[in-house]
């Protein structure tokens, strides 16, 4: 019998692995910002950690990396023409295939970054053409437009969305008048429903899930307002009002015990919102202008909300039951973050890249580099994976060995 155990013990340790190397998401596994690594370093050496590899040559872009168990995927735009790439865990270029028209407006270049699931990767342009390809080999496989097809208009920079799969459902915020959002078939691309929402245009956001008892809930930020969607049948459940000056919330939702936390920048600020046990409704709890961060995340991290204001002046931290500010200090420049192993991930829009510690009355700078390669805007999200850090500054991807000696 203890035979018999430890078999299925490894049979689904194996099936577990496998599951979280097929599938890259925007910002982690829980696409909050939160990656489970363990055994990384709580400081660098003066000029950063040891940079293992850096490709130059991605194009113009903001997408993160999408790192799987074995290879790393990106997106860049070279003359107008976006592309997919692939890498292995050396920094070999393992294929880069085009995807079609990308962006090459005000602030050009790959909005959105890649989604693989199950063998298949997933790419949004700033124009609407959502395209599924195999991650082994980039072989097309469907091509939607979802602004042409479904009635979609573009917003003033380019759409803008990283895409997110459940339960054998693609969804997708098209942002047209009548069909607002949708959920495809992420093997073929054919509409499986389609929601009306608000009939509000996109906003530059990603969704997020929420797996309730008898119900998954998605909840999206549209133009004017935030979203709470049937994810099993597109039908609206409840909205709540979340406008700013530039109809910009690029900040992807979450939810924790019970509560949803959605911040948008432009002097919005967050709004929690207490969630009916089976999805129905919403109450609203709170509200903070504080931390108005406008497309850089926030963490959650043992009660509180990390993250910093939209003009750049301070990175905030949040009690999560009271929205109260806690401390506040001018850490780096307005940025990002993510959080591993006890400590913060911090790439400023100044281009340095900062290691901190949350303390219970202050933020602890441990150690920060300055990124050395790229060009344009640091916009780009910081991933880790396989104890490495990846950082992505417009034109080039670079890679740090992050784990403890």
């Amino acid at each position: 019998m203890k035979t018999l155990m430890n078999l299925v013990f490894l049979g689904c340790l194996a099936h577990a692995t496998l599951f979280a190397q097929d599938i890259a998401q925007w910002r982690g596994p829980g696409r909050d910002g939160i990656y489970q690594e363990t055994g990384l370093m709580k400081s660098w050496p003066d000029n950063g950690p040891a940079l293992l590899w850096h490709f130059d040559g991605l194009g113009a872009g903001h997408a993160s990396a999408a790192v799987t168990g074995d290879h790393v995927y990106t997106a860049g735009t070279t003359d107008g023409i976006g592309y997919l790439y692939c890498f292995d865990l050396d920094g070999k270029l393992v294929w880069k295939v085009p995807y079609g028209e990308e962006w090459t407006e005000s602030w050009p270049g790959v909005r959105s970054t890649p989604l693989v699931y199950h063998g298949k990767i997933y790419q949004l342009s700033g124009f609407g053409k959502l395209v599924c390809r195999k991650s082994d080999n980039g072989e097309f496989i469907w091509s939607v437009d979802v602004l042409k097809d479904y009635h979609g208009p573009n917003i003033k920079w380019g759409v803008t969305e990283n895409l997110l799969i459940d339960d054998g459902k693609l969804f997708c915020t098209v942002g047209g008048a009548d069909t607002n959002i949708i959920a495809l078939n992420p093997d073929n691309g054919m509409l499986i429903w389609k929601s009306g929402g608000k009939g509000e245009a996109s906003a530059y956001g990603s969704p997020a899930l929420v797996n309730l008892p008898n119900r998954k809930l998605l909840v999206v930020q549209t133009a004017k307002s935030i979203l709470g969607v049937d994810a099993a049948n597109g039908k609206l459940l409840w909205s709540v009002d979340q406008p700013n000056t530039w109809s910009v919330h690029a900040n992807t939702p979450l939810y924790h015990d019970g509560c949803i936390y959605c911040v948008s920048g432009y002097g919005r600020g967050g709004v929690m919102l207490k969630l009916a046990g089976d999805g129905s409704s919403v109450k609203e709890m709170w509200r903070n202008t504080n931390l108005d961060n406008r497309m850089g995340g926030f963490v959650l991290v043992n009660g509180k909300i990390f993250g910093s204001d939209d003009s750049g002046k301070l990175w905030y931290c949040l009690d999560w039951k009271t929205g109260a500010p806690m401390y506040s200090e001018k850490i780096t420049g307005r940025g990002n973050i993510i959080f591993a192993d006890g400590m913060l991930f911090l790439y400023g829009e100044n281009g340095e890249v900062v290691l901190a510690e949350p303390l219970m009355d202050s933020f602890k700078k441990v150690s920060a580099f300055k990124v050395p390669f790229g060009a344009d805007q640091h916009w780009a999200h910081l991933v880790i994976g396989n104890g490495r850090l990846y950082v992505r500054h417009g034109t080039s991807l670079m890679v740090y060995d992050i784990r403890k000696k």
